[in-house]
């Protein structure tokens, strides 16, 4: 037990009571002697619970060594404890569900169940109370009554927590979330700066390096994450990319991260020569801005060939805290980080305490919080983390008891963890406690989900709560309780994930002791007997049993997750690991296969009966064993992506607890089995599939009235209007999006037209729909802020959804039989109908040939925030766009050949692309003003071009990219009003008549086209004259 891991094991104690008061009592009450041993349980835990304040305050002040000892042995005793109890919660599960499935059977069958489970009275004692089991149980209430004496021994006593920061009835400021972009970056401006004025410049004739140096918690990776996200980078550069490295310097790795980070869909390589190969071809001619992030690697020659594919213009920026390192990677320029002043750092401080950059609005805290920050010795991790730990406390009180705190004058430990991230750490809930420390598993710079780590915890049994709160929402909470407290942050390559700084990663680490391991390459940390939750880093291909050889001396393991090193590589278990450890592993709460190359899963979960967690996704198993649904306990059921997985369990209606089932991409799967009526704590569920013959199932889904999230439901043309009507879909309000999918054989005769228009109609969801995937839509959903009509191939008018005042994203794909569009999309009495569309988009409509935008009614205004207008494979569209769409941003055209592109009433676009159209004109009903904010003018395949030579210049001729292509009566760049002046970037290919680029000679020369940074041409055969 470390330090500060008591406040956790009180929240553990504390649930293992609550289990005590449940059901467990009354489920061993006809058993004289087991009901005396747990009513003893009962009475000792709150007396041992109530002495655990001090014996934290004995290990902050002088590390007892007899306390740690007494600590260490609760600990162990409340996991075995809830073990035991687990086993009762279990058994009564499986007797119940004996008792139901016996009633509905026939009397013969009857006959075949024993009697203890058919009578009247009701009676599990013959089943678990054997010797052994009433054996355990004693032995437990003897540790737990020495425990409960030694307590005395060692002077521990029940005092008040001082971690009131966290509890209690103290006032507080309205709660606020730090996501990304709440709070102002402070002290780096000039650092800033001049890294990405040094980015931008052309001045180097290689590759350009720059490094941040500096001790932990001084804020590199904060730096840097902002020059990445910087909007002039995006500009400046083709590509870009962030590779943590950490203290794993992997050549082979790195690139395909990188490689990865270009191209999403690269294969899997893992020879080196070849993957450097694949980067220089992607890089050819590229600019790519390269983030390394803490670089510990002093080898020169292993820098050197990490570098070698880079192509001149690659920019690069290297974190480290080894001057070194700073050399070997030949910086450019270093940039030392030291520690921020008394002000910048206070400003920081005040904005996670106070959501505000100073104590103008609180004068009652300053010269605490001043004295405070002092002792954050300048570290801006530190102000962080203590102003995050203030910011709901209103009592001044409290910030004085955390400046006075014992825990700023402790030693350094070997990590060296500054004070304030222990002192944070030391005031969270004690229910947060057990969260974060369990996060120890991941490795430094994992990236995770909320959601991945929400299930986690919950399978853990972290999520407790006297209110009727679900789970999700209480994990949710639990969660960003975290990152507002800076214990987690948004990652800086995706914003829908979180890391640990390396800081915190430490802390979870010293905080969760030999009860959480993990296995890292060739490392084996703090593997002990006493080890509980696992994680491994999947890094080697192959996983042989003598690297995970470690996991058989943790024979209490409740967690074993393997963590894919790489997303998109295939990973290989021994036999031996399924066939043998697994089995041996019976206390699993969380068990993962995911990505491994396995077919078959052995028939092992009988053995798991405590198991609440199975992800087996992304495998190749074709079946799942019929034990599977003996885990009574099972609430997590991960499936996504088992593509050869044919069938779910005929059994799964005895997973009684099952809240998550995710199913997703398993497109095998054509029918799902009867029995989901039975799952009634379902939450999510991915898919629910129909087969042929079973429309009757879909009426299983009534009574699933906890369904929220995302939901499909497939196979629909295999069910009837009655069938639909009773799954009461419009009454499951925490469905926020729905995708509704028939088959693809729209040719079956089977299929009816009326029967599908029932269907439909009687699948209305609740409306307050966030995302509709499907057609037939209903305008009556006043929230629905994204819409996709796809695939409706027999629908001939689109629905009224002009109506829509929240309506942002509206997309429209392959209605086949759709000729006209007009008042019947917009509605026919709205006065400001679209009023919040803002990104349109057609496609695939084939006989689509008229859009009636209705703009004669002066009194109606039309589509007034619309952004981003998209129309692609419309072919027989004839006429013009609408004239007046006074935000548009963003126009794309592509393969509209009937199609006449008009620019005239655009005075806000920034981006055009025009492919394969009629013609582009400009028909000048409105003046030409020079657009100095476009950005992209894209044209290729257009049959004419039909716009004033001085418009042209006006509209376009300032340009950051320009590119022209497929015109093959194109003679001559000018004679349109385009030229090179004004442009950065210029691409002009396959125009095979082109001559000329510029009117005159002169505008060729190099002080004319000074800004253009890039110039492709190709398949320009006559062309005569270049720069």
């Amino acid at each position: 037990m470390s330090v500060f891991g008591e406040a956790a094991l009180s929240a553990f104690l504390e649930l293992l009571s609550g289990k005590l008061l449940d059901s467990v009592l009354n489920f061993v009450a006809d058993h004289r002697e087991v009901h005396q041993q747990l009513k003893l349980w009962q009475s000792i835990l709150p007396e041992i619970k109530a002495v655990l304040n001090h014996a934290e305050e004995k290990q902050i002040k002088n590390e007892d060594e007899g306390v740690k000892n007494w600590l260490d042995g609760l600990q162990d005793l409340a996991y075995d404890v809830d073990d035991i109890l687990d086993d009762f919660a279990y058994q009564e599960l499986r007797l119940k569900l004996q008792k139901t499935q016996a009633q509905a059977c026939t009397s013969k069958v009857q006959k075949l169940i024993p009697t203890c489970c058919t009578g009247g009275h009701f009676s599990p004692i013959s089943f678990i109370f054997n010797a052994k089991m009433i054996s355990k149980i004693k032995a437990i209430t003897d540790r737990l009554s020495s425990l409960n004496t030694r307590r005395s021994s060692l002077g521990l006593s029940e005092i008040m927590s001082q971690g009131a920061t966290s509890k209690g009835n103290k006032p507080r400021l309205q709660p606020t979330s730090l996501m990304d972009g709440a709070v102002e970056y402070v002290g780096r401006a000039n650092e800033k700066q001049e890294m990405l004025e040094l980015l931008k410049s052309n001045n180097s004739d290689g590759v350009c390096v720059l490094s941040i140096v500096g001790m932990r918690g001084m804020g590199k990776t904060t730096l840097a994450q902002l020059v990445y996200n910087d909007p002039s980078i995006k500009e400046s550069f083709d590509h870009k990319s962030w590779v943590c490295v950490s203290d794993d310097f992997d050549a082979v790795n790195i690139t395909k991260t990188i490689l990865r980070s270009l191209d999403a869909d690269s294969r899997d390589e893992n020879d080196l020569n070849l993957l450097q190969v694949k980067l220089k071809e992607k890089l050819s001619g590229k600019r790519l801005f390269l983030v390394l992030d803490d670089i510990w690697n002093e080898s020169y020659n292993d820098w050197t060939v990490l570098r070698a594919p880079f192509e001149v213009g690659t920019k690069i920026i290297v974190t480290t805290r080894l001057e070194k390192v700073s050399s070997n990677v030949d910086s450019v320029k270093a940039f030392y980080l030291d520690k921020l002043s008394h002000h910048d750092c206070l400003s920081i401080f005040a904005q996670h305490a106070l959501k505000a950059s100073n104590f103008d609005g609180h004068p009652q805290f300053k010269e605490i919080g001043e004295n405070i920050v002092r002792r954050c010795n300048g570290l801006p991790l530190a102000a962080k983390a203590i102003g995050s730990l203030l910011r709901t406390v209103t009592d001044q009180s409290e910030w004085e008891k955390v400046y006075k705190s014992e825990i700023w004058d402790l030693p350094e430990d070997p990590c060296g963890l500054i004070p304030a991230l222990r002192l944070s750490y030391h005031y969270l809930p004690p229910h947060l406690k057990r969260c974060f420390a369990y996060c120890s598993i991941f490795p430094k710079d994992y990236e995770f989900e909320e959601e991945e780590i929400i299930l986690l915890w919950r399978a853990e049994g972290f999520l407790q709560s006297k209110a009727k709160i679900q789970d999700k929402g209480l994990g949710n909470q639990y969660f960003q309780d975290l990152v507002s407290r800076s214990f987690f942050q948004i990652s800086s390559k995706d914003k829908s994930r979180f890391v640990m700084h390396d800081l915190m990663n430490d802390l979870a680490q010293l905080v969760a002791g030999e009860i959480c391991c993990r296995l890292e390459g060739e490392k084996q940390q703090k593997f002990s007997h006493r080890s509980r939750h696992s994680a491994y880093v999947s890094d080697d291909r192959y996983h042989i049993v003598k690297k995970l050889e470690a996991f058989y001396q943790m024979t209490s393991l409740r967690t074993f997750l393997p963590l894919m090193a790489l997303r998109y590589d295939e990973f290989f278990l021994s036999n031996v690991v399924l066939d043998d450890l697994l089995p041996r592993l019976s206390y699993l709460r969380v068990l993962s296969l995911r990505g491994y190359k396995i077919h078959d899963l052995p028939d092992f979960f009988e053995n798991l009966e405590h198991l609440r967690y199975s992800n087996f996704s992304r495998t190749q198993i074709n079946r799942l064993p019929d034990s599977l649904c003996t885990l009574y306990h099972l609430e997590t059921l991960i499936l996504r992506d088992c593509s050869k997985l044919k069938n779910l369990p005929s059994k799964i209606r005895n997973l009684v607890n099952l809240h998550f089932l995710d199913i997703r991409g398993a497109d095998s799967i054509k029918r799902m089995p009867s029995g989901f009526d039975q799952l009634t704590k379902l939450q999510i569920l991915s898919n629910f599939v129909i087969g042929e013959g079973d429309g009757h199932l879909i009426r299983e889904l009534k009574i699933l009235s906890s369904l929220r999230g995302n939901f499909c439901l497939s196979g629909l043309e295999n069910v009837n209007g009655q069938d639909a009507r009773e799954t009461k879909l419009n009454e499951k309000l925490g469905i926020d999006g729905l995708e509704l999918q028939w088959g693809v054989d729209f040719e079956n005769s089977t299929r009816k037209k009326e029967v599908e228009e029932r269907v439909m109609d009687f699948l209305r969801p609740q409306k307050k729909l966030e995302q509709y995937i499907i057609g037939n839509y209903d305008s009556s959903f006043k929230n629905l802020s994204s819409l996709k009509l796809r695939n409706c191939k027999n629908c001939k008018s689109l629905p009224s959804v002009g109506r829509l005042p929240l309506l942002k994203d509206l997309s429209i794909i392959g209605f086949d039989q759709v000729q006209k569009i007009g008042v019947e999309l917009f509605g026919e009495i709205q006065l400001n109908p679209f009023a919040s569309l803002e990104i349109l988009s057609f496609e695939s409509l084939p006989n689509w040939k008229e859009w009636h935008t209705c703009e004669g009614d002066e009194k109606v205004l039309k589509l007034p925030s619309l952004r981003e207008l998209s129309i692609k494979t419309c072919p027989q569209l004839l006429g013009r766009l609408p004239t007046h769409l006074p935000s548009l941003q963003k126009l794309e055209i592509h393969w509209c050949t009937s199609l006449v592109v008009s620019i005239s009433s655009f005075p806000s676009l920034c981006e055009l692309s025009v492919e394969g159209c009629a013609e582009l004109v400009d028909d000048c009903s409105s003046p030409a003003k020079e657009l100095s904010s476009f950005q992209t003018l894209s044209l290729s395949n257009i049959s004419k071009f039909n716009i004033p030579v001085d418009r042209t210049m006006l509209r376009f001729g300032t340009s950051e990219h320009f590119e022209i292509g497929g015109c093959k009566e194109l003679t001559s760049l000018s004679q349109h009003g385009f030229s090179l002046v004004g442009h950065r970037f210029i691409s002009v290919s396959g125009c095979p008549q082109l001559q000329s680029l510029e009117a005159e000679e002169a505008e060729l020369q190099p002080n004319k086209i000074s800004r253009v940074e890039s110039l492709k041409i190709a398949y320009c055969d006559r062309l005569n004259r270049l720069p």
